[in-house]
């Protein structure tokens, strides 16, 4: 990797040569929505030196009280990023310091802190992620409908007449991916009604967050210019598939990925510290969904039953098999894993950290993964999948962030905020928050189902 200075002079000879004159100043909050400045590119000195100041409180959840100084949102100079459809304009993912000291509630200091957990062991991981998103219109009522008015199969997915009258569009992401050096490699109609998905290669696991963020920038503003709306929101319809982020995940070791065993006697060519990693997630999923399916509307989406395509293509169980969609956990090919519970809610920072833990505890401590199963989960009676032992995720958020309050590996993980207060407890009381609040309102639903049913 290029020196600070080496990588400072690339940048100001990327401006040049593109005749940048602003850049973003960019983080984002608990929530993963990013927060920016617009600062003129002839102040990156400065900016680079001492970041963008912002009042913190004003900036969403990440951890200021009103009181508090200001936050220093800090470049990181790797995360420099040309945008594509606007040509004089860069960005800048950054991390979040107060006075000089990295903010202990900022996301991306949360992975980057786990992250050096794992590099003390030797390990440096690595995830692809899989963003799916609806293309939709929003009425006067507040209600939304599929953008696409012909996009009406029962099972639309990797639709070709879709597909094409989207292609304006879609082509258009996949381009400027492209000009950013990500390489996406395939863009598909997934198995909803004007549901997408558009796939970049793998990278280390703080890149591939950073590229999930202004992923999801990039199309959200696409979008408007096109006149419609993105949503990555989990499940957006009630009959129709849910938007997963799924992870692929690998761990590496001096340039070779440790999770790899062509010999592999169970035939997933998964190695010891693969399953072992398996074993850590299994242990700990009841709790980090919390962070990888962070929101009420998630757990619409990990449920039992189906769609109008006949699947969910949503884990509700622990378990995992080889490459098999109804597992929690999927093993597509020798040397990687997939993690089906991740949702297009949530914090991709949060989200790697707890997975990265949870795998790595499940390394320290030889946690074993089980038989992988090969049967379709979908096709048993709950009762009877209990009565096999077997563990569901949580069925609501409440219910995760209750299992999120007793997990002591993730608290260590995840660290230490303001004296006295750990990033879980932080994360737990905003959660908690969020799920009184939709909890106290009255549905359309209960109005129907006991107006005057009594």
């Amino acid at each position: 990797m290029a020196s600070d200075a080496a990588r400072l002079e690339q940048i100001r000879s990327t401006i040049a040569d593109r005749e940048i004159e602003f850049i973003f100043a960019q983080f984002v909050d608990m929530y993963g929505r990013p927060s920016a400045k617009l600062v003129p590119a002839a102040q990156l000195d400065s900016l680079v030196e001492d970041g963008a100041g912002f009042a913190g409180f004003a900036a969403g959840e990440i951890g200021q009280l009103p009181s508090d100084p200001d936050i220093a949102a800090i470049p990181d100079l790797d995360s420099f990023t040309p945008v594509p459809w606007q040509p004089n304009l860069a960005r800048f993912a950054c991390d979040v310091t107060v006075e000089g000291e990295a903010w202990p509630y900022c996301p991306r200091t949360v992975l980057r802190n786990v992250l050096a957990q794992a590099a003390e062991q030797g390990y440096e991981f690595k995830i692809g992620i899989e963003l799916e998103y609806f293309l939709v219109q929003l009425n006067a009522d507040g209600t939304i409908e599929i953008a696409d008015k012909r996009d009406t199969l029962e099972k639309p997915c990797y639709d070709m007449a879709g597909l094409t009258r989207q292609y304006e569009f879609l082509t258009r992401v996949s381009r400027y991916c492209n000009e950013l050096g990500w390489g996406n490699y395939a863009n598909d109609h997934e198995d909803a009604n004007g549901q997408f998905e558009q796939n970049f290669e793998y990278a280390d696991a703080l890149v591939t967050c950073d590229r999930a963020i202004f992923f999801r920038y990039m199309v959200h503003t696409l979008a408007e210019q096109h006149g419609v709306v993105a949503t990555f929101m989990p499940k957006p319809f009630t009959t129709l598939t849910g938007n997963g982020a799924h992870f692929h995940m690998s761990l590496w070791k001096d340039g070779v990925n440790v999770f790899l065993d062509e010999g592999d006697s169970r035939g997933l060519g998964l190695s010891e510290c693969a399953y072992n990693f398996i074993g850590g997630l299994k242990a700990h999923a009841r709790a980090y969904s919390a962070l990888t399916a962070p929101t009420v509307n998630s757990y619409k989406r990990l449920k039992l039953g189906s769609t109008a395509s006949g699947a969910t293509w949503s884990p509700v169980w622990i378990s995992y098999g080889y490459n098999n969609r109804t597992q929690m956990l999927r093993i597509p090919a020798p040397g990687r894993i997939e993690d089906r519970t991740v949702d297009g809610s949530c914090n991709p920072y949060l989200a790697a950290a707890a997975v990265l833990a949870s795998g790595l505890d499940g390394i320290a401590n030889k946690l074993d993964a089980g038989e992988p199963n090969a049967e379709n989960l979908y096709s048993f009676p709950y009762e009877e999948l209990v009565g096999r032992g077997l563990r569901s995720l949580p069925a609501t958020l409440h219910e995760a962030v209750e299992e999120l309050e007793r997990d002591d590996v993730l608290r260590a993980a995840l660290g230490r905020t303001r004296e006295n207060e750990e990033y879980v407890d932080y994360y737990l009381r905003v959660k908690r928050d969020e799920w009184f609040r939709y909890h106290e309102q009255v549905t359309p639903w209960e109005i129907r189902e006991y107006l005057t049913r009594f």
